[in-house]
């Protein structure tokens, strides 16, 4: 229980910290960088140290996720790291949401909670079953899940 309540309370922390990049000077010149990098070298930035910093960022909350990982299943091994998996967070991604902080949150939990039904029910079909609604949510629900609920701030 108490692995679970760190988890999150990491997941939060890593959420909050990303919300206060995201609404800060930092996040939109990420953002500029991300749309058009030459314009913002232009503009007198310098965009390899802004892009080290979200880099390094985003390595220290993949150790931490990692970090946690490993107690909660109990054992890691080579077959992690296939091609499938990261497939599976990106679509995770774009089930709940691409461009937002929350959005892949839901996705991870929509799918898994999908996974741990669809494997129980019919596992030779789960991965056809993860390609379809991967195909449904680009269609029909380009924004994810996250387009369900109204934004605030517009």
């Amino acid at each position: 229980m108490v692995l679970f309540c760190v988890t999150g309370v990491a997941l939060l922390a890593g959420i909050a910290i990303c919300r206060r990049i995201v609404a800060s000077k930092l996040g939109r010149v990420l953002t500029a960088i991300r749309d058009a990098e030459t314009r913002v070298m232009f503009s007198g930035y310098n965009p390899l140290h802004f892009k080290l910093f979200a880099w390094t960022l985003s390595a220290v909350m993949c150790g931490i996720a990692g970090a946690l990982y490993v107690p909660q299943v109990g054992i890691i091994n080579p077959g992690e790291m296939s091609p499938a998996n990261s497939i599976e967070i990106a679509i995770w991604t774009a089930v709940g949401g691409r461009g937002t902080l929350i959005g892949p949150v839901f996705g991870a939990a929509a799918v898994n909670l999908g996974k741990s039904w669809f494997t129980q029910a019919l596992p030779e079909y789960w991965l056809y079953a993860l390609g379809l609604i991967f195909v449904v949510v680009t269609l029909f629900l380009p924004r994810g899940l996250a387009a369900l609920w109204p934004r605030r701030g517009r």
